[in-house]
């Protein structure tokens, strides 16, 4: 269903819109960091030459390299930067990750802002990582969330696809999900799929549901994906076999509820088709990284 899912890790292109959004995302980085300029810098030469080489101090799965690219084409475009692998790649600890060579006072003035955003997103596309892995014998994909860190929402959901889960909808403008909520508001659940046709009926729709009563009433509206919330194991079988038999035609099953990586290979196994995670993108530890700086 185009639209839906933004992309998964077989099509992560850097589109027109990610791209005015990296060279965005960089600019506050620098203007937060570096303000009206390095101080410290400034005690170095001007002719000052370095190499600095980027290491990982732990196993890790790489994302972020279009954005640290970008810290150095605004800093300063003679920095040169020689990658040793690429976003999606997997890295054990102690390797590099990239070389850099060029003005000591760009390099030193760029390490923070690049560090920070690379060891962010690959933390992402490592815990991704670890969630895709754990269902690899099943046909259910893991999708991201809306629980993303501020500022970062197109960062993270690029980490994601490196990692090799799926994106959910951007935002709230680029797809429907109707909620409790939504549904209180509406009056029913027909009430509010109905408005929603209505308004926006080129838009995927999704409905959330919790209970097998609400999930029936959402397949007889012939829904493009129900959200199953907090169903028990027992609940989310039950609806597979449910949609199996009654919709016409099957809705989309998703899983939500908090879900850990020891629960959701007994959560694929329901035959559900995709399983949201929001900690894969709040619940990070950033990846350990270290530049080490060698001048000429």
């Amino acid at each position: 269903m185009p639209g839906f899912l933004f992309s998964c890790l077989d099509d992560m292109k850097i589109d027109k819109t990610l791209r005015v959004n990296i060279r965005a995302t960089v600019q506050r980085m620098l203007l937060e960091d570096i303000g009206s300029g390095d101080l410290t810098a400034d005690l170095i030469p001007a002719n000052s030459m370095v190499d600095a080489t980027l290491i990982t101090r732990e196993a890790m799965i790489m994302a972020g390299r279009p954005w640290v690219d970008e810290i150095f084409r605004q800093l300063d475009a003679q920095v040169l930067l020689q990658w040793q692998a690429n976003d999606g790649d997997s890295m054990g600890a102690g390797e590099v990750l990239c070389r850099f060579r060029g003005s000591a006072r760009s390099i030193l003035s760029g390490e923070r802002a690049a560090l920070n955003i690379l060891q962010t997103l690959s933390a992402t596309a490592t815990l991704t990582s670890a969630y895709v892995k754990a269902l690899a014998a099943t046909d259910c994909r893991i999708l991201d969330t809306r629980k993303t860190l501020p500022g970062l929402r197109l960062a993270q959901k690029y980490a994601v696809r490196c990692g090799g889960g799926c994106n959910h909808r951007i935002g709230l403008f680029d797809a429907i999900l109707i909620k409790e909520n939504h549904v209180m508001s509406a009056g029913s659940i027909p009430a509010a799929i109905s408005a929603a046709r209505e308004l926006h009926p080129d838009m995927p729709m999704e409905i959330e549901v919790e209970s097998l009563a609400e999930m029936r009433a959402a397949l007889a509206e012939k829904i493009d994906r129900i959200l199953l919330d907090n169903f028990s194991l027992e609940m989310l079988a039950h609806a597979v076999a449910i949609n199996r038999t009654e919709g016409k035609p099957p809705a989309e099953l998703e899983a939500s509820g908090g879900w850990t990586i020891d629960d959701i290979t007994a959560v694929a196994k329901t035959g559900v088709d995709y399983i949201s995670v929001g900690a894969i993108t709040k619940n990070i530890q950033a990846i350990d990284l270290s530049m080490r700086v060698k001048h000429r």
